[in-house]
């Protein structure tokens, strides 16, 4: 079992190095399938759920050599299938990409239903969709999704609800079907522009990514490139929260600020105190926390990533706070282990009503899932006393070295390991 051990109350000063965007990366790896050549992937984080994008690959042929920590050259010259082992496909949602870029070079994939964080149903209904127009038919059979076409065309495809997933699996099967596919009301996140650099790198054709509408001509053939991440909003604003909650300094560096706006925009207004640079934010709070109403929505508008985190944060503001999840249905899961806390949030449906008090509690702590995982550990660094967190593998799937990290900003933090024979081990 492991978990990890955090002594509170002191504030986060320092500087911190953010990784590789998860949410880009899980999507490019499968990407390099496309290229049916050798890519070297430079500035991923080194991460779990990159590890099982790799596992998968290595499963179906690709020849995967480690450059160093943050980059690795993938070959995916010769694979040996179109079925993605069912083991590793429930792994992690991000495992559905594996759909459309095997769809798109060789016209079928066989992939398990998504596993990850249980944050509510995750139907692929608008991945499904759009692979429908290009041309594929679809079946699910033991929990395996199945698609397959004889020829891909290009189309127009409509969204009826704005999807990450459904708009990258849709441009990762449209690169290589003939014509032009116009994909309307797409989702418009920083990772999308990534997904869609990187195929445009290996010789696609792609453009409006980051507009509501994306035009795909279709290519006979991709090749392999070099191609570097972009940094992970995510972390960044993790790491925000925590200097912001704990009355800390902290100079976040390699983040792409235009890329931080939404979440910048709502620290300010709670009373942090933002910096921008050309490559890095500083984050200070040496005031009271103010009261926000937060509602998340897709991009630009605030991340439902970072909703646990704000929440966190407003538990010690001077007020009634007022959250609306407008994505997931089951993102307030993590209420129950913060009442543990002595925090007072009122959940119905989708909304939660926080009323801050003057501190938290420290407590033990479970973590349900990858960003209220991270709340966690940033409530409990602003909390007197220690605190204990266990299932800390959700947090490590997105997080890189978030123990190290947080050490190097001064937090008493450890990982605890128990192996079998009940000694300790403190890491």
């Amino acid at each position: 079992m492991k978990k990890f051990v955090i002594h509170g109350g002191k504030p986060l000063v320092g500087e911190v190095e953010i990784s590789g965007a998860k949410n880009a990366a899980v999507a490019i790896l499968p990407a390099t399938i496309l290229a049916a050549d050798k890519c070297i992937i430079e500035n991923l984080p080194s991460i779990s759920d990159v590890g099982a994008s790799v596992d998968i690959l290595s499963a179906m042929g690709a020849q995967v050599r480690m450059l160093d920590k943050h980059s690795l050259e993938i070959d995916t010259t010769h694979l040996h299938g179109t079925s993605v082992p069912d083991d590793l496909s429930r792994a992690m949602r991000a495992s559905y990409y594996f759909l459309g870029a095997l769809l798109g070079r060789y016209g079928r994939a066989t992939v398990a239903m998504p596993g990850g964080c249980d944050l509510g149903p995750r139907p692929i209904d608008q991945h499904l969709k759009a692979f429908s127009a290009l041309g594929a038919k679809d079946a699910v059979d033991n929990g395996m999704i199945d698609v397959r076409a004889s020829h891909l065309v290009g189309e127009e495809v409509f969204f009826d609800t704005v999807s990450v997933g459904a708009t990258i699996n849709a441009m990762l099967a449209a690169v290589m079907a003939e014509g032009m596919t116009v994909l309307e009301n797409v989702a418009k996140e920083p990772h999308i522009v990534d997904v869609a650099n990187f195929l445009n790198t290996m010789g696609a054709d792609v453009r409006g990514a980051g507009t509501d509408v994306i035009k795909i001509r279709g290519v006979k053939k991709m090749h392999g490139c070099t191609y570097s991440i972009i940094p992970d909003q995510i972390e960044a604003g993790s790491y925000m929260v925590g200097a912001a909650i704990t009355g800390g300094n902290v100079l976040i560096k390699n983040v792409i600020p235009k890329h931080l706006e939404p979440i910048t925009s709502k620290l300010e207004k709670a009373g942090a105190v933002i910096e921008e640079f050309d490559d890095s934010v500083r984050v200070s709070r040496t005031g009271d926390l103010e009261p926000l109403n937060v509602k998340t929505m897709p991009h630009p508008g605030f991340p439902t990533d970072m909703q646990p985190l704000v929440s966190v944060l407003l538990t010690l503001a001077k007020g009634t706070s007022i959250i609306t999840e407008g994505i997931w249905e089951n993102r307030f899961r993590y209420v129950d282990e913060l009442a543990r806390m002595g925090v007072n949030i009122q959940v119905a449906g989708r909304v939660a009503v926080i009323e801050g008090v003057a501190e938290l509690q420290a407590a033990p702590l479970r973590a349900p899932d990858l960003r209220a995982g991270a709340a966690l550990v940033m409530a409990a660094l602003a909390a007197d006393g220690v605190s204990e967190i266990e299932d800390i593998g959700h947090i490590e799937r997105g997080y890189e070295d978030i123990v190290e990290k947080l050490q190097g900003l001064g937090a008493d933090i450890k990982r605890v390991e128990r192996p079998a024979n009940n000694m300790r081990k403190v890491i």
